[in-house]
């Protein structure tokens, strides 16, 4: 295990998106925390636009890093889905997927959130609605005012970002600065969902330790709130990653609303 911590510039250069995606995301095959909080996000992002019926034209989700799984559910609920991340390498494993490249399967995951609407065998179809939906690959820094930089995206109705911020930001006052960059992206009325790590130290791609942000659930609340976000829904489990993975404690899955005057 290599004993640097890396963070910010680091991740142009040493995060390794395979890697990272057998460790955390191999589905029933990997070691079962991981696959308890995939399957927690994949429950909360299924109530959260299925259940709770939040849906809308066009929805940012940042710092998605070579994953797709948050937007199983998301792509039956926005016309369209624009990802954003700050390394370049990750992007480019999504595009594989989306131009039907060799790329990371993605199937199971894709089965699991089809059986939790209601019929696994309608995978294939899912798939294929979100390739039509997720159209725009734009770079992303949670640490500028201006998460999107020069790209011009008018006010979305839902900003998604999960498991990113953690590990973006340095401290606890770079991460309530994140948190209104986030909301800036939002119309008045719509919705940011998150879902973070809590108290996390590090995390491990490969034998490259990367920072992990400590952060208390009441944290993450108060930083929404303070950013003019009404939170309608905080769901906690006690469940956390692999030691030999991360060292972290829970995690949370929290809904935001943006009011009229944030």
């Amino acid at each position: 295990m290599e004993g640097k911590l890396y963070t910010g510039e680091d991740y142009k250069k040493e995060f390794d998106s395979q890697n990272y995606l057998k460790t955390y995301y191999t589905f029933d095959s990997g070691t079962v925390a991981e696959n308890e909080i995939l399957k927690f996000n994949l429950k909360n992002l299924f109530e959260t636009f299925s259940s709770a019926g939040v849906r809308g034209d066009v929805l940012i989700n940042t710092g998605p890093g070579p994953t797709i799984y948050q937007l199983l559910s998301a792509c039956e609920a926005f016309r369209e889905i624009i990802a954003s991340d700050y390394s370049e390498q990750n992007p480019q494993e999504v595009k594989k997927w989306l131009k039907k490249e060799p790329a990371y399967d993605w199937s199971p995951a894709m089965q699991y959130v089809c059986e939790l609407e209601g019929d696994r065998s309608k995978w294939q179809e899912k798939e294929a609605r979100l390739r039509r939906t997720a159209t725009l690959l734009l770079k992303c820094d949670a640490n500028q005012p201006h998460p999107l930089g020069p790209a011009q995206v008018p006010p979305v109705d839902r900003v998604l970002t999960l498991l990113a911020l953690e590990c973006a930001c340095h401290d606890v006052d770079a991460y309530r600065a994140a948190g209104r960059g986030l909301v800036s992206l939002l119309k008045p009325g719509g919705h940011l969902a998150t879902a973070v790590a809590l108290r996390t130290q590090h995390y491990m791609v490969g034998a490259k330790k990367f920072f992990g942000l400590h952060l208390e659930k009441e944290t993450v609340e108060k930083a929404l709130q303070e950013a003019g976000c009404q939170v309608l829904r905080c769901q906690y489990s006690p469940v956390s990653y692999s030691e030999a993975h991360c060292i972290n404690e829970d995690i949370c899955f929290v809904v935001a609303l943006k009011g009229p005057g944030a």
